[in-house]
């Protein structure tokens, strides 16, 4: 589930230079046949590239299933997380589909149709005897959730913890425990799970679905899920597809082919094969 740092940047770029070519993507109404739509093509098994070249997952399916709804050629490509906000309004594609959080930074630069997910975050560790909790709801008021962050912080207090920049985890762990603890910042979240495993951090904090797909993988048969799942309205509506806010034409296609996906029990059905659970919102 990809908020801010890095990619706040490239965000505030854009708003700064709105009139240029590069942040504005001003473009008349367009009668849409080919869709350019890019995600990382590494965040399994929201989507993951295979040895073939080919990108698979939940995304991918889904995109299949809406662009043969609204009947459009949809080509999809991979993208650097840090770029894909600069790449969309550079024109250099036309809609982004890579778990992307709605949050209201991004909805000052980029329209957002309506949520196909919503997921939770969670700690990972490596060390022996640390166990799952119940899952719990934060509010995203300091106040309100000071109980459960205390607890998050004795349980990092000293620590290093690993986060992949600009997703949107990385404002949470950094404003709530970098006082704590060490944050130490990855472009892509199988980094630190490498560092995990080699034990140069003692955490990782990622989307549940994230972790549940990668600790099946032998080589984390180490690592393991510690203290609650978090969720809330402090994740904000859920995962949405992204657009160029002057292209509105497109967002209604979308929207309408989701909203049908989401009725039929399309969504549902994806959710299950790739996160063995459903993550509808």
């Amino acid at each position: 589930m990809h908020t801010i740092t890095r990619f706040t940047r490239n965000l505030l770029a854009c708003s700064v230079l709105g009139a240029s070519v590069l942040c504005s993507g001003l473009a008349a109404a367009k009668d849409w046949t080919t869709v350019r739509v890019a995600t990382e093509g590494a965040y399994e098994p929201w989507n993951t590239t295979l040895p073939s070249g080919e990108i698979a997952g939940f995304e991918p399916d889904l995109l299949k299933n809406l662009c043969t709804r609204i009947k459009l050629d949809c080509q999809l490509q991979a993208q650097d997380w840090d770029g894909m906000i600069a790449g969309l309004n550079a024109n250099k594609f036309d809609m982004l589909m890579d778990a992307i959080v709605i949050t209201p930074e991004r909805q000052a630069i980029v329209d957002f149709s309506r949520p196909y997910a919503a997921t939770q975050g969670v700690f990972v560790s490596a060390t022996p005897g640390a166990a799952s909790e119940p899952t719990v709801k934060l509010s995203g008021d300091p106040a309100q959730d000071k109980a459960t962050i205390d607890q998050l912080k004795a349980m990092v207090k000293g620590k290093t913890i690993g986060i992949q920049s600009g997703t949107a985890y990385t404002d949470f762990i950094e404003n709530n425990f970098k006082s704590v603890a060490t944050i130490r910042v990855y472009k892509k979240s199988g980094e630190h799970m490498m560092d995990l495993n080699a034990g140069r951090i003692d955490f990782a904090f990622d989307d549940v679905t994230f972790f549940t797909s990668v600790l099946q993988n032998p080589e984390n048969k180490g690592v393991h899920m510690v203290g609650p799942k978090i969720g809330g309205p402090i994740w904000g509506p859920g995962e949405a597809l992204a657009f160029r806010k002057n292209d509105p034409d497109l967002k209604a296609k979308f929207n309408q082919a989701l909203s049908d996906a989401l009725a039929d029990g399309t969504v549902q059905q994806l959710s299950q094969k790739w996160f063995k659970a459903d993550i509808a919102p």
